[in-house]
């Protein structure tokens, strides 16, 4: 493994532009940012949390979202279930050959109490992408936004205050239903919990530490590393075991000499 260190500073500036044009188009299409309607957010009720130390993990929260899909491709209405362990049955397809996909976003309190959400339209279409590399079925784009919205407005008393953080939003599509032999699974569930999460950089732009990584990949062409696959993650753990770093940049996997991918939220 490769030593070198790179600040915070040069690794927005080789990402910058590119993620200024996505964040462009993506204004330009409409699909920027949604606003919860204010009937529902206004409120000064908030979870029983220590807001000024909230820091990056699970913290379970009331409710969560679930809905099923059979053979026919087509999701049921789904709605809000208590937050807790769900049902899997051993042979599921995603137990056992990691036939999976998760999103990630967040909701945001605004001075006023509202809540606003960024570019969730444009997770629900990552999330298609990679049903169709992982040949799955995935929820129409008005089924996923609206399945965010109702888990937000379910969870709101644990969306921070403004300036603390946020509510980080998972959405999970898995093959859950029991396949043996390597095969697509015969059912699907789409699911989305919460947590609130405190700010990622918590000292603004102070430089941090970055290994270079030039033995281990983490994709590589004709592979999956272009959805956001389960298994994409898996294979990373090792690496961020080995000591305190605080994040990997993994290089182009051919020739070794671009930085390929580094995992941070900028």
């Amino acid at each position: 493994m490769c030593g070198t260190l790179l600040s915070l500073m040069q690794i927005r500036n080789r990402l910058y532009s590119m993620s200024l044009l996505r964040l462009r188009k993506a204004r330009g299409m409409g699909r920027c940012e949604a606003s919860l309607a204010s009937n529902y957010t206004q409120t000064s009720e908030f979870a029983d949390l220590d807001w000024e130390n909230l820091g990056f993990g699970l913290v379970q929260t009331d409710y969560m979202y679930t809905t099923k899909c059979g053979p026919d491709g087509n999701f049921d209405k789904g709605g809000m279930v208590p937050f807790g362990p769900i049902e899997m049955n051993p042979a599921s397809g995603v137990l056992n050959y990691g036939q999976g996909l998760f999103e990630g976003l967040k909701a945001y309190r605004k001075t006023d109490g509202s809540i606003l959400l960024f570019r969730p339209m444009e997770n629900a279409m990552r999330m298609q992408t990679g049903a169709e590399r992982m040949c799955m079925p995935a929820p129409p784009v008005e089924q996923f936004v609206d399945a965010v919205k109702q888990t937000v407005l379910a969870n709101k008393r644990w969306v921070p205050p403004t300036g603390k953080g946020s509510l980080y939003i998972r959405p999970l599509l898995v093959g859950s239903g029991a396949v043996l032999g390597l095969a697509p699974a015969p059912e699907y569930t789409f699911l989305i919990f919460a947590s609130p999460v405190g700010n990622y950089f918590k000292e603004g732009l102070a430089p941090i530490n970055l290994i270079v990584e030039d033995k281990f990949h983490r994709a590589t062409p004709g592979g999956t590393g272009g959805v956001k696959t389960i298994g994409n993650y898996a294979s990373v753990i090792m690496l961020l075991t080995l000591g305190p770093l605080f994040m990997i940049c993994w290089l182009e996997s051919t020739t070794t000499l671009r930085c390929k991918f580094v995992p941070t939220g900028i």
